[in-house]
């Protein structure tokens, strides 16, 4: 029975990798996959990891039917064995549901990775709606870490450093930008509700407050 499946983790836990190797293993033994990504770091089009692997997909940009985009290439004698969707946080409900729709109907294994929670720890509506169809959520086994050194379980948007929790829910950044920009990190939830950063964790520790005082 084919699946729709949901692989989910924190920023910077090897989602985009993940997908990547899937893609590759599958390819190896010469099967055809039909790969979408939405508002990728590396550009429109492209399906990239940190670790620098990066992979033609096609956008999917709000107007785009993927049910139709996959059943128009195999009409046209195009072979899909299976479909795999990075940043699938970022999709439309109505897409998500396309994506059921490409299991159920086309009888094909999907394959989505995303992040399941924004900066607010609010649910992406795309990931929402996975959660709520997909016959599998699978919890990425490589976990992040959070400055303290815990396991990070949610992520932060940060600005000069600090930590913001207002503005639109999708602005795209990545982890570990220049500290005067919009930015990502991972957080613990301890320091997400803290609202402390590493950036401003470390300026704690300098802060001439927290110095001990020595006595001549």
């Amino acid at each position: 029975m084919s699946e729709l499946v949901f692989f989910s983790g924190t920023m910077d836990c090897g989602k985009s990798t993940l997908a990547l190797q899937i893609a590759h293993n599958r390819s190896a033994r010469g099967l055809q996959s039909v790969i979408f990504t939405r508002d990728d770091r590396a550009g429109e089009g492209k399906l990239s990891s940190r670790l620098g692997l990066v992979t033609e997909a096609v956008e999917a940009a709000p107007e785009l039917d993927l049910y139709h985009f996959v059943v128009e290439r195999m009409s046209r004698g195009g072979k899909v064995d299976y479909v795999l969707v990075d940043e699938a946080q970022f999709l439309l409900t109505e897409q998500i549901d396309q994506l059921a729709r490409i299991v159920d109907d086309l009888n094909l294994d999907v394959f989505a990775f995303g992040i399941a929670t924004d900066f607010r720890t609010k649910l992406f509506p795309g990931s929402q709606r996975l959660i709520e169809l997909a016959d599998r959520v699978e919890a990425l086994q490589v976990e992040a870490m959070c400055w303290c050194g815990a396991r990070a379980t949610h992520n932060a948007r940060t600005l000069g450093g600090e930590m913001v929790v207002e503005g639109e829910q999708v602005v795209v950044g990545n982890v570990g930008m220049a500290a005067e920009i919009v930015g990502y990190e991972v957080l613990c939830r301890r320091h997400h509700r803290k609202r402390m950063t590493s950036a401003t964790a470390q300026a704690a520790v300098l802060s001439p407050d927290v110095l001990p005082v020595t006595s001549s």
